[in-house]
């Protein structure tokens, strides 16, 4: 399959492209940053950016799908990428004949999401951190999503919970809408997205993804997540 991959510079996105050559996918590759990517067999290396809708028609043309896995640093600014990038990336797969799309959202968009067992999640990490400090994120992910739902596109939504970084791929929970569980390894949501690709489980419907084989130190997550990485 040859597959289109937006955000391929994020840690989400580099997953994506690994996973995506190693099983053999010929991988278009969408990146501000294509210094990260050395010469692979399989592998085209675009230095585009999404949110400029001529260069995201010329690198979709002539694939079968297209993942995104944009994203932004949690702040307080307003946010326009995901639902900017997503108007452009679905007029492109329209005009282009391309119907498969996958987007990385949140588990945080599902009203009823709520995990269980996670008291110190559910009323402390959760109010500040996801419905303060990554509200205009979430507010333009849900502009995102109704773009790609009133779509023609065999799309998918997926939503993760909180995103760590983890060697490889280990046992994710994958339901419809947002699963219950507090933590995504990048890994497994990269590998549950290429799985999809090929099974099409979730066409037309958001999937959640969870790890349920591993867990980081919440310490450490914060520290990578919302500061190291800024």
């Amino acid at each position: 399959m040859r597959i289109v991959v937006f955000g391929a510079g994020g840690p989400t996105g580099r997953q994506l492209v690994e996973q995506a050559l190693d099983a053999g996918h010929e991988v278009t590759a969408v990146t501000r940053r294509p210094q990260l990517f050395p010469a692979r067999a399989g592998l085209s290396v675009a230095d585009e950016d999404a949110t400029d809708a001529e260069a995201v028609e010329r690198v979709i043309a002539g694939n079968d799908a297209v993942v995104s896995a944009l994203g932004v640093p949690p702040g307080r600014k307003p946010v326009t990428l995901y639902s900017t990038a997503a108007a452009h990336i679905v007029a492109a797969m329209e005009r282009q004949g391309v119907k498969r799309l996958i987007v990385v959202s949140s588990s945080v968009l599902d009203p009823g999401w709520r995990p269980s067992g996670a008291f110190f999640f559910n009323h402390v990490l959760d109010p500040y951190v996801n419905r303060v400090i990554a509200r205009t994120a979430h507010e333009d992910m849900r502009r995102m999503e109704a773009l790609i739902r009133a779509s023609g596109l065999d799309w998918t939504i997926a939503r993760p919970s909180g995103l760590f970084d983890h060697p490889r791929p280990t046992h994710a929970v994958v339901t419809e809408d947002s699963a219950d569980g507090v933590f995504t390894a990048r890994a497994d949501l990269a590998a549950s997205m290429l799985r999809e690709l090929s099974e099409g489980r979730y066409v037309g419907r958001a999937m959640g993804v969870v790890t349920d084989e591993v867990k980081p130190s919440i310490p450490r997550l914060i520290w990578n997540e919302a500061v190291k990485k800024k």
